[in-house]
């Protein structure tokens, strides 16, 4: 018991200081597979996806663009993700809202820096349309 109680006292603040860092990696993967799952599903149904990055800094969202005129029209689906649903702690900032094109390629191209109290990490989408966390 003594040393269950031991390894328990050491490992217990240690994951309390790594919490920060792993909700911060959480989130970075989150928003970098949905931007790679906008790309696929621009390529796979033939339309533009636009992805926009509200200014509370917590929230975005995905539109099927089906027509490709930048609007929500009647008929169009739009996803809207809140970072702090799982990841309380974590905002972020873009310097733009790109759109995803049925070839792959994006416009304009856009940096996401996510952030939280360990610190940040970016994800760039180029206008390749590669998605790439740095």
């Amino acid at each position: 018991m003594a040393i269950i109680g031991a390894l328990a006292g050491t490992a217990i603040p240690v994951y309390i200081g790594m919490r920060p860092s792993i909700k911060l990696s959480g989130a970075t993967r989150q928003i970098m597979g949905d931007l790679m799952w906008a790309r696929m599903q621009a390529i796979s149904q033939n339309n533009e996806f636009k992805i926009s990055f509200l200014a509370d800094n917590y929230r975005y969202t995905i539109l099927d663009d089906d027509d490709n005129d930048g609007n929500i029209d009647a008929g169009e689906s739009i996803i809207t993700r809140n970072i702090q649903d799982k990841y309380r702690d974590v905002t972020f900032s873009s310097t733009a809202n790109p759109i995803f094109h049925p070839r792959g390629n994006a416009s304009p191209a856009a940096t996401v820096t996510i952030i939280n109290s360990f610190g940040t990490k970016t994800v760039t989408i180029a206008i390749t349309g590669r998605v790439k966390k740095q």
